[in-house]
């Protein structure tokens, strides 16, 4: 059975005590949980853990924004924070550990190689310390400037990183050309993500991002959540999609994030029933 998830992410310890609330009075079967490094404290981790827990909501990914290619000389502070993250997720009780490959795409082919390589490594390195933890890594698509902007670098950086706790979090909207990646409402009329992207990657996915971007008239207007849930059910996919609210004042969504946030459950939860009837 698909679950239903969405991201709690707050500024301060405050918040998170509502975020967690809300995500129980709406149903949520999970939830998962963004952190700033500054939060990731021991004795806020056991809070949290303890939120959830009394929430009845099993934790899916813990985030903290972390990406693993970059300067050469932010090599080293980056694969510390990660496996800190690491470190963070385990004693949360995160089934995964979410990770990016944000940083500017080069323009040569020498450029572009030349930060492949070590990401690729940093990526090992960090699944191996994961795995010693009981962690699994997943890289999350991105274009905002990203080495995983396309279905050809997700694939490519899952295949040589070749480490089996190495999975892969697809992100619906956060694609070279669509109209959720950037510039923010822009995006290539002749390009199919459906096609190019979501077909080719859904196979390797052990979690859904559901990027809701208009959703004021009951229904996310930007993406084909129903031909979506056709290409998961088309694979079996049996994980968490997770809800991840991209704001968006007047004229875009008349609603406050969480009138929105819970509009998006209510339809996602109807797509996914609509995707079971049609897989019978």
């Amino acid at each position: 059975m698909i679950k239903l998830s969405y991201m709690a992410r707050g500024q301060g310890e405050e918040a998170y005590p509502g975020l967690i609330d809300f995500a129980r009075e709406i149903g949520l079967d999970m939830i998962d949980i963004f952190l700033m490094a500054e939060l990731q404290t021991p004795r806020f981790l056991r809070e949290t853990r303890l939120m959830c827990l009394r929430a009845g909501l099993p934790i899916g990914y813990f985030a903290s924004g972390v990406s693993l290619v970059g300067p050469d000389d932010l090599r080293a502070q980056r694969l510390a924070r990660a496996k800190a993250d690491a470190d963070s997720a385990a004693y949360l009780g995160a089934q995964v550990l979410h990770v990016f490959a944000r940083h500017t795409w080069p323009e040569t082919v020498e450029e572009q190689e030349r930060f492949w390589a070590p990401m690729i490594e940093d990526f090992q390195e960090l699944a191996d310390y994961s795995a010693e933890q009981g962690v699994v890594v997943s890289l999350q698509n991105h274009n905002h400037g990203s080495f995983a902007m396309n279905a050809n670098q997700v694939l490519r950086i899952l295949r040589e990183v070749g480490r089996r706790n190495f999975t892969y979090i697809l992100d619906s909207g956060q694609w070279e050309g669509a109209r959720g990646g950037s510039p923010r409402g822009w995006y290539n009329t002749e390009l199919d993500i459906y096609e190019a992207y979501h077909k080719r990657v859904a196979p390797y996915a052990t979690g859904v991002r559901a990027k809701i971007y208009k959703i004021d008239n009951g229904f996310e207007e930007w993406l084909d959540y129903p031909r979506f849930l056709r290409i998961l059910r088309d694979i079996d996919f049996n994980g968490a999609i997770s809800i991840v609210f991209e704001g968006g004042d007047v004229p875009r969504n008349r609603y406050d994030d969480q009138t929105c946030i819970a509009m998006a459950a209510d339809y996602l939860r109807e797509v996914i029933d609509d995707s079971m009837v049609f897989a019978r």
